[in-house]
């Protein structure tokens, strides 16, 4: 959950998994391209290879404050300058900070990508795409119990550890997303300093292999994770986990691992919700 003092991985791996791009994706305007990538990956079954092309590149050497909405055109997004790093060293600024009630989309984040992108209350990511996760991909860091975090669209690959941090309260709904080699797709915080109570919701997802945990959770917080419509590939052995369950603390310490699968409680879903292909 927390990497180590002075700890500094290089995540990038030798894939030989590259996915195709969908043709004539980069020709789409701005709000064709949202639609058409959100109709794709909507689609049950979909194979996780629709990433899109970039309208040019954009590099960021200080981190971006968004309020309101704010549309990136497709442009791919990267650090420089004190935003250049791509390690797992916490601490680290975001290429995109959003305000309470702000909404980031159609953006790339390539590489190096810093600490993506940091929601400070309520927020909405629509059709983002990381291509090469820093530290995360994005963190959730509301404080009030009625904070609403929506992730539509978009994916994430090259993901060391985590791709979407919760370190706050609220609700997370992540729907229509793909993600691809990767540590863990969402994490309940499992040492903050300050700990919530944290609603997980996940929809209509394609995973692809390899992987560790679709999802981690605190069940002495009252944390829950819905799973439904999750299309796992190239998973033959089902190695990634579905739902961790752990009992987080705010000491530090790592949590303690209290076992995986649905249980009806806190980790919700039938075996019907998962797939593979």
């Amino acid at each position: 959950m927390t990497a180590r003092p002075g700890q500094r991985v290089s995540h990038r791996r030798g894939s030989a998994r590259r996915r195709a791009t969908i043709a004539g994706l980069s020709a789409l305007g701005l709000t064709g391209a949202a639609i058409v990538t959100t109709s794709m990956l909507s689609t049950a079954g979909a194979a996780a290879s629709s990433w899109p092309s970039d309208t040019g590149g954009k590099p960021v050497s200080e981190t971006v404050p968004v309020s309101g909405t704010y549309d990136g055109g497709m442009k791919k997004f990267y650090g420089t300058g004190d935003l250049g790093g791509d390690g797992q060293d916490e601490g680290q600024d975001p290429v995109f900070e959003l305000a309470d009630g702000a909404t980031l989309k159609n953006v790339i984040i390539g590489t190096p990508a810093a600490d993506g992108v940091h929601c400070k209350g309520s927020c909405t990511l629509q059709n983002v795409w990381w291509l090469d996760v820093g530290e995360d991909a994005a963190s959730f860091k509301g404080t009030s119990s009625s904070a609403q975090y929506k992730v539509i669209g978009g994916g994430a690959k090259k993901a060391d550890d985590k791709v979407l941090q919760f370190n706050g309260a609220g609700r997370l709904t992540v729907t229509g997303f793909q993600v691809e080699d990767f540590g863990k797709l969402v994490r309940s915080c499992g040492n903050c300093k300050k700990q919530y109570k944290r609603t997980i919701v996940l929809s209509d997802i394609d995973v692809t292999a390899p992987g560790k945990s679709i999802v981690g959770i605190n069940t002495n917080y009252g944390d829950t994770a819905t799973l439904s419509k999750i299309r796992i590939h190239g998973d033959g052995k089902k190695k990634i986990k579905t739902c961790t369950r752990y009992q987080g603390n705010s000491s530090g310490k790592e949590p303690k691992d209290l076992g995986s699968g649905a249980d009806g409680t806190y980790c919700v879903f039938s075996s019907s919700d998962i797939t593979y292909t």
